[in-house]
């Protein structure tokens, strides 16, 4: 068998059937495979939710729970039956919604049972075949950090690429009522893991904090010249902005507002906190330059922990971005929370990273009616879809990424490109 250093569940979970021996007979083992799950029920967040549903089996079966490295995880135990296994399995498809695997009639495909000693050579090679093929995969994305010596020509690099086919676009969805929605506003940024994909794709730019913070300086005066290049006919009231508290005082931004910018026009400068915690008097200037253009600064990535923490009032934001966490939805009722709200106004919130309706009903739940992430994006293209002459002619993700875009190849694919340019409300 591959023994990989980094497997330390699994290599746990060899030295204890290891350790319990012959009498390995009054043991089941149950493998539960979270790695086949869709992706966005993959992630760290819904792993620990997924073994919290698991609670009570391994608490019947006195057993211990290995989460694997590719996310799966695997409860050795005694007493654990075909039964329980489905009863979880039910318990986890009213949780997590149309997931495939979970629809399948044969519950088998994602969580099945092992009995020892039966089943113990199936096992060992199963967990053969997964530890060498996550390490294969791990060889691939292997990536290295950037250094001091490299920013300089990932910078050059960019003079080469035409950064208007790198620009997204996503929009913040207000709920008006329930069947009723509007564009509050577009949020304009470059995706980081694109730019190191026409680099180096194996390159981590976000290893070294300081030289990231140079080259997204670099990258918002170059991402503030190309919207003039963008094959963009209606461009929204109302322009978020993902940017750097010193790109406010660029040349660039002030050429942007006065040339670009229509009268009616306004800006929401999207700020990370840590960029606000690291210059807190550029901030504050920054933010009197933006109110004095009728603009507005937003404090970007915020959490519920953040908020405890941090006094966000003596900043005094226009508005605020929380990011979603499905663990959230655990929570019943936060009294602190729903204080911050009232005082801070639902209004001037916005729920980001939304994954399913679940998020948007925790957050009206709260009073906040302001949503973004991929729920919103595929409820905004199928009403655009609906609408559209070509509208049955492409694909969901299609029609998706054609929107997002601001120029390019994929964008020239779309038959009815005025409709990716159309506004909710």
């Amino acid at each position: 068998m591959a023994k990989v250093e980094q497997f330390a569940a699994e290599r746990k979970l060899l030295e204890t059937l290891e350790r319990i021996g012959r009498s390995r007979t009054n043991y089941s083992l149950l493998y539960v495979s979270v790695s086949k799950l869709k992706p966005k029920h993959r992630h760290a967040s819904f792993v620990k939710i997924i073994s919290r549903l698991f609670d009570d089996l391994v608490g019947a079966a006195n057993g211990g729970l290995f989460v694997m490295t590719n996310g799966d995880f695997a409860i050795l135990g005694q007493n654990i039956t075909s039964k329980t296994v489905d009863n979880a399995v039910d318990v986890l498809r009213s949780c997590l919604g149309a997931d495939p695997i979970l629809l399948a009639q044969n519950t088998k495909d994602f969580a099945k049972v092992y009995e020892f000693p039966d089943d113990l050579v199936e096992f060992y090679s199963f967990l053969d075949k997964m530890m060498n093929e996550e390490q294969a995969n791990s060889a691939q994305s292997y990536t290295y950090a950037i250094d001091a010596s490299q920013i300089d020509v990932v910078v050059e690099h960019l003079n080469n690429i035409n950064i208007p086919e790198l620009i997204k676009h996503q929009s913040v969805i207000r709920l008006e009522s329930a069947n009723k929605y509007k564009t509050l506003f577009q949020e304009f940024f470059v995706a980081v893991k694109d730019l190191s994909r026409l680099y180096d794709k194996n390159l981590d730019l976000v290893a070294n904090k300081w030289l990231f913070l140079y080259l997204t300086q670099t990258l918002d005066k170059k991402t503030l010249s190309s919207f003039l290049f963008a094959d963009v006919k209606n461009w929204p009231k109302h322009i978020g902005l993902n940017l750097n508290l010193s790109s406010v005082f660029s040349n660039e931004f002030v050429n942007f507002t006065q040339n670009f910018l229509t009268d009616e026009q306004k800006i929401v400068a999207e700020v990370q906190m840590m960029d606000v915690l690291n210059s807190l008097n550029l901030y504050l200037e920054a933010k009197d330059v933006l109110h004095q253009g009728g603009h507005k600064i937003l404090i970007d990535a915020m959490s519920i922990d953040m908020l405890k923490m941090l006094d966000v009032f003596r900043l005094q934001p226009d508005m605020i971005k929380l990011f979603w966490d499905p663990m959230m939805a655990f929570d019943d009722e936060d009294a602190d929370f729903r204080s911050f709200v009232e005082k801070f106004g639902a209004d001037n919130i916005i729920l980001a990273k939304c994954i399913d309706a679940k998020a948007v009903k925790w957050g009206v739940k709260y009073g906040i009616r302001n949503f973004q992430g991929p729920y919103m994006d595929a409820m905004e293209v199928a009403l655009i879809k609906a609408e559209c002459p070509a509208g049955e002619q492409c694909k969901a993700e299609d029609c998706l990424k054609r929107r997002r875009l601001l120029a390019g190849k994929i964008r020239l694919e779309c038959p009815q490109k005025d409709y990716l340019e159309k506004m909710l409300g």
